[in-house]
């Protein structure tokens, strides 16, 4: 059988409505179900476990679409995240926001999880140690030292002043 056939059950707990971020938030719990192998059941405002005894783990995208279901939402506007799976496997536990609007969500959502829902655009730019490096001329024009005098060897833990 396919792991997508595996029957998981999903249980939600200590659920909030919280209107100043126009979201319903949770923590959910994912677990493997005895039930039907094609059915994934849904306990909403009980105990939040996701048991999953007969697969490593569920998808985040298979909880948006089945949380989106059982609250009644769009799944672009469900952010699942900070799961982890219990030691031995078969049960993990996370957290779920459910927002009442795309722009609620763009609002609040910080943006790399919008980027990961692909709601946003990933901002490129170069890593950290090269934009430290194209900073140095600069920093030493600031304190005063020529650029091509091998005076100072800024940043590299000798010659400074």
């Amino acid at each position: 059988m396919a792991d997508r056939e595996q029957p998981v059950t999903l249980r939600t707990r200590k659920f909030i409505r919280n209107p100043l971020l126009g979201r319903k938030q949770m923590v959910v719990y994912v677990f493997n179900s005895p039930l039907q192998p094609s059915t994934i059941a849904l306990f909403p405002l009980s105990n939040p476990d996701v048991l999953h005894p007969s697969r490593p783990n569920v998808s985040k995208d298979e909880l948006r679409a089945k949380l989106a279901e059982l609250y009644k939402a769009n799944k672009d506007t469900v952010s699942v995240f900070g799961f982890r799976t219990q030691y031995g496997g078969g049960k993990s536990t996370g957290f779920a926001l459910i927002y009442d609007s795309n722009e609620a969500m763009k609002k609040f959502e910080p943006h790399y999880r919008l980027v990961r829902y692909g709601q946003a655009t990933k901002i490129e730019k170069a890593s950290r140690q090269q934009r430290r490096f194209l900073s140095y001329p600069l920093v030493m024009v600031v304190r005063g030292m020529s650029v091509g005098s091998g005076v100072g060897n800024f940043g590299r833990g000798e010659g400074r002043e």
